[in-house]
């Protein structure tokens, strides 16, 4: 059989002790791969690399199309983004994929009361606020610009049902916050329920995420894969690694629709690094995902049972089980499976598994064919004075189609009405609406802008839009619907 490259990052901290323990696993099953070495992580960033990578590791992966990693650290401070949200973000793997699954031998509340566990959680992996866009807009208020697409939404959305099939689910929950968050989150739950037609086999919900996190802790029996935006998928999905024990049995797949990343998602633990003690669970059930993905499935299976007998019958390491002084380290972990595993016959084996094709371009995504027009415009405004004292200004300047009509601080509205109970920080958001009538062209909105930009400190913008006549922008706490004239 021919071999399958695939780009090997060990990773930092106890990430070479764990990666090979598991390639010593595969080893012995004669799993086809070829392993293709790459620099990635905290030693590329000391190298002077601000990306964590080698540009050899970044033609590597774009060439197998299949990333294997270790934990990886990120330096702290200076701005450095992090190296598994940037690899993430940079090959567009938009579905993170982790399964939650009660182990017999790893004791939690859940298993000794009896209640099983199969969770899988897919969440969205580069959009919201992972896009790291944060500004300071004053001295003292900090912006994060949380973005949420459509065509993003369908992705990760559309991974989730597949996924749900493929495992055997009967029902895909999304999990949200369109009841604060209503045109972000809004536009993910809409296009959840718009893509669940596609499936009818399947049965479709929803819930508030701070509802999800409660019957997650109470009733975890009752959900099987749930799918969820970034931010609130990261940690989701942190919450029911704790169902089954940690994030040392929760592997982790990364899927896009030309490359793939599997990885352990524990930290590096520095403390334990270098002294074989590690376990290497996570990363071997990411790299049985891997297995999976790549064709191998009976590698795959007789790795997972093997691993799951070793388990049943008492061997661990230190990092769980109840008798901590019958604990093994890393390679005795290791060679306990490949004990179990004994000789293997891979003869009936094949895979359909393609390195991906080249791309000569960046994809545009698109999906939306509604009417857009831009109706107002919104000045974050840098200032100490009152409300009323900036509305005067503002309406000594308004142009004669326009109109202003609030002004919000920390997105609650204190002017033309509001509460002397309101506290107040230096940055506010005026609002500025075209009167009625024909339409007003964008420009003639930041031309008003960069009027008033001589009499207040201006610090951002953002435009208003309509689609079709409805409206996508956000009502201040306390304002009205504007009525049309």
């Amino acid at each position: 059989m021919d071999k399958i490259k695939i780009s090997v990052a060990k990773g930092d901290g106890i990430g070479p002790e764990i990666m090979d323990a598991v390639i010593s696993i595969f080893e012995h099953c004669n799993v086809p791969l070829e392993y293709e070495y790459i620099q990635m992580g905290k030693s590329v960033y000391d190298q002077g690399y601000l990306t964590g990578m080698t540009d050899e590791a970044k033609e590597s992966v774009e060439r197998t199309g299949v990333l294997f990693k270790g934990p990886m650290e990120t330096p702290k401070g200076g701005g450095v983004k992090s190296i598994n949200v940037t690899a993430r973000k940079t090959w567009n793997t938009h579905s993170n994929i982790r399964k939650f699954k009660t182990i017999k031998g790893v004791d939690t509340v859940f298993s000794k009361a009896g209640i099983p566990i199969d969770i899988t959680v897919v969440r969205e992996n580069i959009e919201d606020t992972y896009g790291g866009i944060e500004h300071y807009v004053s001295k003292d208020v900090a912006v994060s610009r949380r973005i949420i697409s459509r065509p993003g939404s369908e992705q990760v959305i559309r991974a989730a049902f597949e996924t749900a099939l493929k495992e055997g689910y009967t029902k895909v929950t999304c999990g949200h916050k369109a009841n604060i968050m209503k045109l972000t989150d809004g536009m993910f739950l809409d296009t959840f329920y718009e893509i669940a037609k596609e499936y009818p086999q399947l049965e479709a919900d929803d819930v508030i995420v701070d509802a999800l996190c409660m019957k997650l802790v109470v009733q975890p029996e009752t959900f099987q894969l749930v799918v969820l935006t970034n931010l609130q998928g990261d940690i989701v999905s942190d919450l029911c690694a704790g169902l089954v024990g940690g994030l040392g049995f929760a592997p982790s797949a990364n899927l896009g629709d030309h490359i793939k990343i599997f990885e352990a998602v524990h930290g590096t633990a520095p403390d334990i690094a270098g002294k074989g003690l590690a376990n290497p669970t996570s990363l071997l059930l990411s790299g049985v995902m891997m297995l999976n993905f790549l064709g191998f499935e009976t590698h795959a299976e007789r790795i997972r049972t093997a691993l799951y007998t070793v388990i049943d019958n008492g061997v661990h390491t230190g990092d769980f089980g109840e008798d901590r002084s019958k604990s093994v380290g890393t390679k005795a972990f290791a060679d306990a499976i490949i004990t179990e595993l004994g000789a293997f016959d891979f003869t009936d084996l094949s895979n359909t598994y393609k390195p991906p094709l080249s791309l000569e371009g960046n994809r545009m995504m698109h999906s939306s064919t509604e009417t857009i027009e831009t109706v107002g415009v919104d000045l974050f405004v840098e200032s100490k004075s009152s409300p009323k004292e900036i509305a005067d200004i503002v309406n000594s300047r308004i142009y004669p189609d326009m109109e202003l009509t609030t002004i919000t601080n920390r997105g609650t509205q204190v002017w033309p009405s509001g509460s002397v109970y309101t506290d107040l920080v230096d940055n506010y958001v005026v609002r500025i609406e075209k009167k009625g009538g024909p339409e007003v062209k964008k420009k003639r909105f930041m031309e008003q802008a960069v009027d008033l930009f001589d009499h207040l400190r201006v610090s951002g913008i953002e435009m208003l839009i309509t689609l079709d006549g409805v409206r996508k922008y956000s009502l201040g706490q306390g304002q009205g619907e504007k009525k049309s004239t």
